[in-house]
């Protein structure tokens, strides 16, 4: 879409403050910790921008792309959780790693038949088309009924998987809470009901809206 490069530049700086402020008002990371996060975005960015559009192509096109994903993302999710001790960071690398793998899967299922495809590049940027009440109401619509599957899928996905989990590896569920601070609960729970919230949120959803008409 065409916007005002100032107004994408403020919103990049306000979303990126509150991100970083918000990681040391919980007490999750140092200030340090923080210049360091930040600089290190910097240079993942540097060397994977170049490769965006490569990447894109083969999560979309290559057959065997889901089952890759899934595996890469799953062998770094266990990789951080080599940690000895419980900590929410560990959790919330593993939810990122799902919410990462089930946004991929959904893409490529999209592709793969023929849903949501990208704009020709002859019709780019988009124009932002004008803010009436339609168009209001119908985003206010889309986004109540979208959260709404997505909280269900969640609230489905964390009922099966944290039971199973418990179960498979003879761990007690009386304390929901303190079995999940045990890996072998924790990695299952976020890495499957995150990633079925991401698989949710680019095929599910929009599939939703195509048949309800709100696309």
């Amino acid at each position: 879409y065409q916007y005002p490069l100032v107004f994408g530049l403020i919103l990049a700086f306000c979303w990126c403050s509150l991100v970083c402020c918000s990681r040391i008002y919980m007490g999750m990371h140092s200030i340090l910790d923080v210049i360091a996060g930040f600089l290190y975005a910097i240079l993942i960015l540097v060397i994977f921008h170049p490769l965006v559009d490569l990447i894109d192509n083969f999560n979309l096109t290559y057959k065997y792309a889901p089952l890759i994903i899934i595996s890469l993302h799953l062998a770094l999710g266990i990789f951080s959780f080599t940690l000895d001790t419980w900590s929410t960071s560990r959790g919330d690398t593993a939810q990122i790693l799902g919410c990462g793998a089930g946004v991929a899967c959904g893409s490529h299922v999209n592709y793969m038949l023929g849903l949501q495809l990208d704009p020709p590049p002859h019709s780019l940027p988009l124009s932002l088309s004008s803010l009436t009440v339609a168009v209001f109401g119908k985003a206010i619509l889309r986004l109540l009924l979208g959260v709404i599957v997505l909280l269900l899928t969640k609230v489905a996905m964390k009922k099966a998987t944290i039971p199973l989990a418990c179960k498979m590896f003879r761990i007690p569920r009386g304390d929901v809470r303190r079995a999940r601070q045990r890996m072998e609960v924790e990695l299952p729970y976020r890495y499957i009901t995150y990633g079925m919230v991401g698989f949710s949120l680019m095929f599910i959803v929009p599939c939703l809206f195509h048949f309800i008409g709100l696309s």
